[in-house]
């Protein structure tokens, strides 16, 4: 938790020291708060099976930050008029999600009664994740008509980079417990497919949205991510089957309130 708020603070302090330097550049600066559920996709449960989607969620929280390219900061004017500066914004993020992890699906009903659905249900893991980033927002209608009209909306794709701390956790509570000990999991799964180590990792992220004009100089937004992990290793379950064809990703529908600085 130490480590978590010292980056919360690093984050802040980098993003005070931007906007000082970018306003003198013209530019200006929007800062926001999002949350919302996290729907994720991992080794656990089966996969495209719609009782894993809905069982294992969790909940995300993020500061964001932006650069509004439109609008500069140093003459409370619009700046030149391009295209870049009418519809493209840079949003930078810092943020948090944790989902517990359980097995649902066929291999885990109650017909079923062999050792192998016993230690699937007793196997219970948690992905918590820390989030640093950047997206380049992209708006196909204009942002300074949706600057100047309240009630307006204004739909956005994004695309950019996360640098993600991830400390899964992992337990069982079938033999003795150590999940150490491959003869405590399914038994097709390989030793070393479980870990509860920390690490970090690069991910792609992208999103889909929408914001509303509340007041001139605030906005909500609606917000579809879609991130996708360099690794396997996110949720703590790495299984070497053929169902295992993909990294670790998410799905997360946040909702923001927007506040303009400048």
């Amino acid at each position: 938790m130490t480590l978590k708020l010292n980056r919360l603070f690093l984050f802040v302090a980098i993003l005070l020291s931007a906007e000082s330097v970018n306003s003198q550049f013209g530019f200006s600066h929007e800062v926001g708060v999002i949350v919302g559920p996290v729907a994720f996709q991992s080794d656990f449960g089966v996969r495209n099976d719609l009782e894993t989607n809905a069982g294992n969620t969790g909940i995300g929280i993020g500061i964001i930050h932006y650069i509004n390219f439109s609008y500069r900061a140093d003459c409370n004017c619009y700046s030149a008029d391009t295209y870049f500066n009418d519809h493209f914004k840079l949003r930078s993020e810092i943020s948090w999600n944790k989902t517990k992890l359980e097995h649902f699906g066929k291999w885990v009903d109650e017909s079923r009664t062999s050792v192998n659905a016993d230690r699937l249900r007793a196997h219970s893991g948690e992905a918590n994740n820390f989030d640093v980033g950047m997206q380049l927002e992209y708006f196909p209608l204009s942002i300074r008509q949706f600057s100047s009209r309240v009630n307006s909306f204004a739909p956005f794709i994004s695309l950019g980079t996360h640098f993600t701390s991830y400390n899964p956790s992992a337990a069982t509570t079938f033999g003795d417990g150590n999940i150490n000990n491959p003869n405590n999991f399914y038994s097709f799964w390989e030793p070393g497919s479980i870990s509860d180590e920390s690490g970090t990792v690069w991910s792609v992220v992208g999103s889909v949205g929408v914001r509303y004009k509340l007041t001139i100089l605030s906005d909500l937004m609606l917000d579809l991510r879609w991130q996708y992990f360099g690794n396997n290793w996110i949720d703590g379950l790495n299984h070497q089957l053929d169902s295992n064809r993909a990294n670790d990703w998410l799905v997360w529908l946040n909702f923001g309130y927007i506040y303009y600085l400048d």
